[in-house]
């Protein structure tokens, strides 16, 4: 598909700033990107949020008459609110009227709604939600997977996961033969608790994936795997964990830049490569996690997200579908049936 036929629906209630952020995000995707926007919610708030004199082409409001909030139970909220945003979203993916769905509200609801609406990829058991993460190579970042989809995984989940991070490493990053790592408490493979002994195991044996081994805390960053595979608790914590320390790293820096006309001359010496440390480190520049494993694109995005993260996400999103990740999945369907009988 052309980059231009791209539609990407956009849950515009979903987020803490929703949904002024989302649609300014959603605005300037539309202008750079060449994609169209199906901006699905309340036309009311939505259209108060659109800036005057904006270019209408290739915007599409679609009506929702509920939205999921963050309080509730997501599997419920889900089936009790039909109308909700997210789900007039998700159907219009399983409608083939849009070829992407992107979400910044409850990321539970996101994924329950692609279950119920999308359903699982065949041979899959377990969606899973996938982030990418800087390392200190540049130009090189690392897919996480899962990051809180499932927070109890079996060994078959995990290797599920790598086939898909796989797939997604090589197609969508450009990885050749990306390296897939199982994050464990220890690079020997003995180490671990049973779920990492049998996860190896069946890592090590599968022919579909080039595994490479145990990936410990320290490695996530390195730059040495392109994927690391493990169950959305530990994927969760390490996910807001790194958020946060690259957070911390950018304040240290603001705070230690002389002061006075020295630090003004400094900062603009150095705001070229000080522009560059902010897009490897910022969540902001990597957008939202995919959910693998369900028959969509779908893109989840953090909560507290604003325009440029809403930009980075759709151009994510655009990706998936130009390279035809979600059929380079299903085509794995013989293979991943067969490993999971």
């Amino acid at each position: 598909m052309g980059s231009t036929g791209v539609r990407i629906a956009i849950d515009a209630m979903g987020g803490d700033h929703a949904p002024s952020e989302i649609v300014l995000g959603a605005l300037r995707a539309k202008e750079e990107l060449g994609v169209k926007i199906l901006l699905v919610g309340d036309p009311q708030q939505i259209e108060a949020v659109i800036p005057p004199k904006t270019n209408m082409a290739n915007l599409e409001i679609v009506p929702a008459q509920e939205a999921i909030t963050m309080d509730e139970e997501p599997l419920n909220a889900v089936r009790r609110k039909r109308q909700a945003s997210i789900n007039v979203a998700m159907d219009l993916v399983k409608n083939k009227q849009a070829d992407a769905v992107f979400s910044a509200g409850h990321s539970g609801a996101a994924m329950a709604s692609a279950l119920l609406r999308l359903g699982r990829l065949p041979g899959i058991d377990r969606p899973a939600i996938g982030t990418v993460f800087p390392t200190i190579k540049a130009g090189k970042p690392v897919m996480i997977l899962d990051v809180g989809a499932n927070v109890d995984c079996r060994p078959k989940f995990l290797e599920q996961f790598a086939v898909m991070g796989s797939i997604y490493s090589q197609y969508v990053l450009g990885t050749e033969q990306p390296k897939i790592g199982l994050l464990n408490i220890g690079e020997e493979d003995t180490k671990g608790n049973e779920l990492a002994l049998r996860a190896h195991q069946l890592l090590r044996e599968n022919t579909q994936i080039n595994f490479t081994g145990n990936a410990e805390g320290r490695d996530v960053l390195s730059g040495e795997f392109d994927v690391i595979v493990c169950d959305g608790f530990v994927g969760n914590i390490l996910l807001k964990f790194a958020e946060a320390v690259g957070g911390v790293i950018l304040q240290i820096l603001r705070e230690e830049l002389p002061q006075g006309l020295h630090g003004q001359i400094g900062t603009a010496i150095l705001k070229p490569n000080l522009k560059r440390v902010k897009q490897r480190m910022d969540h902001a520049e990597h957008g939202g996690a995919l959910l693998l494993g369900v028959s969509g694109i779908c893109f989840i995005g953090h909560g507290s997200s604003q325009a440029p993260s809403i930009f980075s996400a759709i151009r994510m999103a655009k990706e998936s579908v130009d390279n035809q990740v979600l059929e380079r999945l299903q085509s794995q369907y013989q293979i991943l049936q067969k490993e999971s009988s």
